[in-house]
């Protein structure tokens, strides 16, 4: 069992991340540290944690390469059977292993992830909420799903990423992360959710850490690269769907990008999204109406 720990200058949050790990109350956890050039103290305290824990590794890379390639390094350092992404702004709760990796001995081979709840956190650690919200009937929102889940993560964003524990085999037949990317999550649910079960854990593993200025955030304008990558995700996805419902989910997620685009006035991904809309013979009155708009804007 393998946790990649990513950092880029999350000093202020390293020591409640990195005792995080030490308090898991599953023995046999192989740790490597990935510092991606941090310039506000965070080696010193990587380095503090290495010299204190000396069987936890150390990748200190010379620039940012982005999370992807920064991930791929850890990776092809580990050699658990399990694997957690791990952002060093983040906290695991001290059952997260232990938990998660009971939970795959209740699955099949073929179950490549096991995910659950996530407690969001402020910069500060205050409880914000949960990841799902549960109603009156104590359902689930947005709510999970388990098995097959390749047109669901498609057609909707309902995993928290952080929460996840990954059967080595699936990141190996992938090739790990799409370093050509700016993010990884929908691109890996993507690709191996096309092979591979997923399952959900209905327990809280993982605070989410929250940040005013985070990527999703300014994901849509113009020349950001955040919607290249959910372009060049989606352009995957129309290779690997197979089924009418497969086609159905990803023009749910097609047409959701290409409106959100079109509200940002990213104007050259809209145009793209809306030619995939067309090959996929999925087009609606107002999809036709914002590309039209879009022209008309568009310089």
């Amino acid at each position: 069992m393998s946790i990649v720990a990513l950092c880029y200058n999350h000093a202020r949050f390293l020591p409640e991340a990195l005792d995080s790990i030490l308090a898991q109350s599953y023995p046999n956890i192989e740790v490597l540290l990935v510092d991606a050039a941090s310039t506000d103290g965070s080696v010193s305290i990587l380095r503090q944690y290495a010299a204190q824990n000396p069987t936890w590794k150390t990748v200190f890379l010379p620039h940012n390469v982005g999370n992807c390639a920064g991930f791929n390094q850890g990776f092809r350092q580990s050699s658990g059977a399990f694997l957690i992404d791990f952002a060093t702004d983040d906290v695991l709760l001290p059952d997260r292993v232990a938990q998660q990796v009971a939970a795959f001995q209740t699955h099949g081979d073929n179950c490549g992830v096991i995910y659950s709840d996530a407690e969001l956190i402020d910069e500060e650690s205050r409880h914000v909420r949960y990841h799902f919200r549960r109603d009156g009937r104590g359902h689930l929102h947005p709510e999970p799903a388990s098995g097959d889940v390749f047109a669901a993560v498609l057609r909707r964003y309902f995993i928290s990423s952080p929460t996840m524990l990954i059967r080595r085999q699936v990141l190996e037949r992938l090739g790990g992360y799409d370093e050509a990317l700016a993010y990884e999550d929908f691109d890996f649910w993507v690709r191996a959710a096309r092979d591979y079960e997923f399952q959900y854990l209905d327990v809280v593993t993982t605070k989410k850490r929250l940040h005013p200025q985070a990527m999703s955030r300014k994901g849509y304008r113009p020349h950001d690269p955040y919607l290249a990558s959910t372009i060049r995700v989606c352009q995957k996805a129309q290779a690997l769907c197979r089924t009418p419902a497969d086609r159905a989910a990803l023009a749910v997620r097609l047409r959701w990008e290409h409106r959100q685009a079109v509200r940002w006035r990213n104007y050259q991904g809209a145009n793209e999204l809306y030619k995939m809309l067309k090959t996929e013979q999925a087009l609606q009155p107002l999809d036709w109406a914002l590309h039209l708009w879009s022209k008309m804007n568009y310089r």
